[in-house]
C-alpha cells in the first residue's frame, strides 16, 4: 500500500512528460524498487503489462487511482492557519493528487476572515458546520501539539473519519477513524542516525 502513491505520482510525472508506455524496470527505478517487487505489486489488481512493451502509463494510472481510491477529489479541512498550515493550504500538489483543501480554519479570532490563497480562514467553531456543508471525511491537522487532542476530537465529533497529523503527538481516536502522522523531526532524526552511522560520531 505504501509503494502505490509511490507508483502513482511516478507515472503521473511520466504522463506529462508525453510517454505513453513504462517498462516494470523504469518504474522500478524511478520509485526506488526493485523490478520483481512493481511486477508483483502491480498484479495484485490485475495489472500485468504486456512483454516487451511493459505497462501503459494512462491505464496504469487509472488502475491506481481505483485501488487508491482516486476516482472523485476528497474534500479536506484543514486546522490551524500557522506557519505550517499557511503552507499546506497554498500547496497545489493536494489538488494534483486528487485532495481539494475547501476549508480553513483556526482559534485564533485575529486570523478569521483572513486569506490563503483562494481561502478564507473561519474560526475553529465552525468545524461541524464546514465539514457537513463539504461533505468532508479527512482532516489535516497543523496546530500545536497541546491542543491536537482537542481538534482531533472534534473532527471526529463532525463526522471525519481520516486525519493527517503533523502535530508531534498521538492521537486517542476510535477504531475507525484512520490517522496518518507527519512527524518532521522525526524524520530529520532518522535521516541523522543513518548519517552518524556513515561518517564518525560528532562531537562538542
Amino acid at each position: 500500500m505504501a509503494r502505490l502513491p509511490v507508483y502513482h505520482r511516478v507515472l503521473l510525472d511520466l504522463q506529462a512528460g508525453g510517454q505513453s508506455t513504462v517498462s516494470s524496470e523504469q518504474l522500478a527505478e524511478l520509485a526506488g524498487v526493485n523490478a520483481a517487487k512493481v511486477r508483483k505489486d502491480l498484479s495484485h489488481f490485475g495489472s500485468y503489462g504486456t512483454r516487451g512493451v511493459g505497462y501503459e502509463v494512462d491505464q496504469l494510472l487509472a488502475d491506481l487511482r481505483r485501488e487508491l481510491g482516486l476516482t472523485h477529489d476528497w474534500n479536506c479541512i484543514l486546522v490551524g492557519a500557522g506557519n505550517l498550515g499557511s503552507a499546506l493550504a497554498k500547496f497545489a500538489g493536494f489538488s494534483e493528487r486528487g485532495f481539494a483543501v475547501v476549508a480553513v480554519v483556526d482559534v485564533d479570532r485575529s486570523k478569521v476572515g483572513t486569506h490563503l490563497g483562494a481561502l478564507t480562514v473561519s474560526h475553529d467553531e465552525e468545524i461541524g458546520r464546514l465539514v457537513a456543508d463539504h461533505g468532508i471525511a479527512i482532516g489535516i491537522i497543523a496546530v500545536p501539539p497541546a491542543a491536537a487532542q482537542e481538534v482531533a476530537d472534534r473532527l471526529v465529533a463532525a463526522g471525519v473519519t481520516s486525519i493527517l497529523n503533523f502535530a508531534p503527538t498521538v492521537l486517542d481516536v476510535p477504531d475507525e477513524v484512520k490517522v496518518r502522522d507527519v512527524d518532521l523531526a522525526v524524520e530529520l532524526q532518522i535521516l541523522a542516525f543513518h548519517e552518524g552511522r556513515r561518517e564518525p560520531r560528532r562531537t562538542g
